[in-house]
């Protein structure tokens, strides 16, 4: 209960200058309302959170488990990123309909096309249930135990909790584990592909321009979400209609200027804000390095046959964007540590810690944190980088590796239960014809022949392209044809599988089980230093680390100076398109369209004052994966900009944000309406929005009350 108390005095310190944070919207009252305030916000806590009353929180839907995204009309119009919706779009994609090339927008309800598995959860409500959920908890246990009852507790709570019947419930864990929230959720199933701009906007500036900036993409995709009879969610059918939401976001006409409040509202993924400096150093000087050249291998392949090849470039869009993301982000998030100091900084504070612990007498209680950290981190580097290296071979970049890794899960399933040969099947023949939809052998073994060399150099065996089933999806699904034991004999007959058992055997036996008896005591050892931080030093600024829930995260348009004798404008502009342009380039190529209505100046009422189209802007706004197609709200709960990316400097701030140099990058929303409206034709969809003036009509209101003063 001590700690339940040292979290309530976050709420009601007095705040200094905002530093970030990813905050719950449940939680605003006080300190963040003010400090919302402070920086612009006309907003109250109410009216981003109310269970009891339409809210702002009720408009933002967490996408496919992975991405956010917002409802924009009255009709459940979604709109998120074009990297978010992109394995749709590819799904639907052909050589003949290549709606990655050449966008695509439906001009009816008919023409929306549906998308298996895809689905948005909105949040009804947040309950703090950490009493609950630590009940009988004490120090004298084990983390064994603690886990145990933990997870006891929590689903007795969820079992419980009053719910309708459609709505659902889960519990997260926060402040590493002192904290605990449930949540009420609905879940919609059937989610319809409504529109997307060709991959030269919403992809415009590809790799070279991905994580930097001047940013100049249209990164933005459209979906609407459909309900049953009685606006409820419900799988897939041509009965259901477009769902009326409690909430939609109106869109504001009048942009954003320097110094103007934002307000990002998504649902952030993970970040480690409270390391000791020891993990940060491992992170970027260690593990970040061995990943990103393996990464780097698998790129130059497939980077090299998507140019060569449309049918290739169609097939591996999605994942080459995928492994591309993460690659240039690491790379970005070290030298962001590096230029920021951010290592010998931690160690600052954890001296302040450390005389904070014997000012308070609390030395023997937490005085072994920092050199216990020191210790376990030294013992659990090599095998941390070991388990990862596998990790990016054999489940991110090589596919034949994935398919073996994938059969050896069955196999041993099949081992311990002989009667679940029907349920092995159905599993490992639905995961092979996921890998064989976008698959291309020649491909897989470049890849192949790049990346393992990086993980077991002395180990590299190409021939077993030329002598394996897995490469052919029929072929593949005929080593499942037969009884258990004849299954497992074919998967064991097979060149590739027979290479891959003995590093996948290691992985698990010996690499991913040292791996879990190291780590647990650092995850235990970080739970305290987190209690350790709140009773040393009650004054710090602390707010939980993302964990893929719904939070708020706010600052303002700023520009920053990434290096010497640098600056960066908070806004780019269509000017910036055209600068960039290379005819035929597939990062740099723009469509004759919009070449043409950029050269006519045909922006319809999207253009700011000085007759400019904006494009991307920038905000002092804590970020991380997972923010991807949130929206940026103004500081009267309007849309103004769609979040998509980090500037490469900032991409540190998943451990270290500063607010110096940390910027999340947006795309401007009449970029968006003029893309739909201008560029695609499709109005429609512009007459379905809410767009308002509320810098003109504030203005319009402030010049009529001065008016009666006199």
């Amino acid at each position: 209960m001590r700690l339940l108390k040292i979290l309530f005095l976050f709420v009601v310190f007095q705040a200094s200058a905002q530093q970030g944070g990813m905050w719950i919207p449940s939680l605003l009252e006080g300190m963040n309302e003010d400090e919302m305030q402070n920086l612009g916000s006309k907003l109250t806590a109410q009216d981003i959170y109310d269970v009891n009353h339409s809210s702002l929180k009720d408009a933002i839907g967490h996408f496919n488990g992975g991405c956010t995204s917002e409802v924009i009309s009255d009709q459940g119009l979604v709109l998120t990123n074009h990297h978010c919706g992109y394995g749709q779009i590819q799904s639907h994609s052909s050589l003949e309909n290549d709606y990655l090339k050449d966008g695509f927008w439906a001009m009816n309800l008919e023409e929306e096309l549906p998308n298996n598995s895809l689905f948005i959860e909105f949040i009804v409500s947040i309950h703090d249930v950490s009493e609950v959920v630590l009940k009988g908890i004490t120090d004298t246990m084990t983390e064994t135990e603690k886990q145990s009852l933990i997870s006891k507790n929590s689903n007795a709570a969820m079992k419980t909790w009053p719910r309708e019947s459609w709505q659902d419930v889960k519990t997260k864990a926060f402040y590493e584990g002192n904290q605990y929230f449930l949540f009420v959720t609905e879940r919609f199933d059937d989610i319809r592909l409504v529109g997307a701009p060709p991959s030269s906007i919403g992809k415009f500036g590809s790799d070279t321009d991905n994580w930097v900036f001047p940013r100049h993409t249209g990164d933005f995709s459209l979906f609407r979400i459909y309900a049953d009879a009685n606006n409820r969610p419900a799988k897939y059918s041509k009965d259901n209609k477009p769902y009326k939401p409690k909430h939609f976001l109106p869109i504001s006409l009048d942009g954003v200027e320097e110094g103007d409040f934002t307000m990002v509202f998504g649902f952030p993924g993970t970040t480690s804000e409270y390391l000791p400096a020891v993990a940060i150093e491992h992170i970027t000087k260690d593990y970040n390095p061995t990943n990103i050249a393996i990464r780097e291998a698998a790129l130059k392949v497939i980077d090299q046959k998507m140019k060569e090849s449309d049918a290739v470039r169609i097939k591996y869009a999605s994942k080459q964007a995928r492994i591309a993301n993460a690659w240039k982000k690491w790379i970005g998030e070290n030298l962001g540590i590096k230029r920021s100091n951010a290592v010998e900084k931690r160690r600052e504070f954890e001296a302040t810690f450390t005389k904070a612990l014997k000012e308070k007498g609390l030395e023997d209680k937490y005085g072994n944190i920092l050199p216990e950290f020191d210790r376990l981190y030294k013992d659990f580097a090599p095998i941390n980088i070991k388990r990862r290296n596998f990790i990016e071979v054999f489940l991110v970049t090589n596919e034949l590796m994935q398919m073996t890794f994938r059969a050896y899960q069955v196999e041993q399933a099949l081992i311990a239960n002989p009667e679940n040969l029907e349920r092995g099947k159905e599993v490992l023949t639905g995961q092979l014809r996921g890998i064989h939809k976008n698959y291309d052998a020649k491909l897989d073994k470049g890849v192949f022949e790049n990346v393992m060399k990086l993980y077991q150099p002395n180990n590299v065996n190409s021939l077993i392209y030329g002598e394996t089933a897995f490469t052919n999806l029929e072929s593949a699904l005929q080593l499942l044809e037969g009884d258990t034991e004849t299954v497992i004999k074919n998967l064991n007959n097979d060149a590739a599988y027979t290479y891959a058992k003995p590093i996948i055997e290691e992985f698990f036996n010996t690499i991913d089980a040292e791996y879990q008896q190291k780590n647990a005591p650092i995850t235990a050892l970080q739970t305290q230093y987190m209690t350790a931080l709140m009773e040393a030093l009650p004054n710090e600024r602390y707010f939980p680390d993302a964990n893929s829930t719904l939070r708020v995260t706010y600052g303002q348009v700023r520009g920053y100076s990434p290096r010497d004798a640098v600056y960066y404008n908070p806004v780019s502009y269509l000017d910036g398109v055209i600068e960039k342009y290379i005819p035929d380039d597939y990062e740099f190529d723009v469509p004759q369209k919009l070449i043409e209505l950029y050269e006519a100046k045909d922006y319809g009422q999207y253009a700011n004052k000085n007759g400019k189209v904006p494009v991307c802007f920038l905000g002092t706004n804590h970020t991380t994966g997972g923010n991807s197609g949130s929206p940026a709200i103004d500081a009267h709960g309007n849309l103004v900009g769609l979040n998509f990316d980090r500037v490469w400097e900032g991409t540190m701030s998943d451990m270290n944000y500063d607010p110096e140099i940390c910027r999340n990058i947006m795309v401007d929303l009449r970029y968006v309406l003029f893309i739909v409206d201008k560029y695609a034709g499709a109005k429609h969809l512009i007459d379905e929005m809410k767009l308002v003036h509320p810098k003109t009509d504030n203005s319009k209101k402030k010049k009529k009350r001065n008016k009666k003063k006199k």
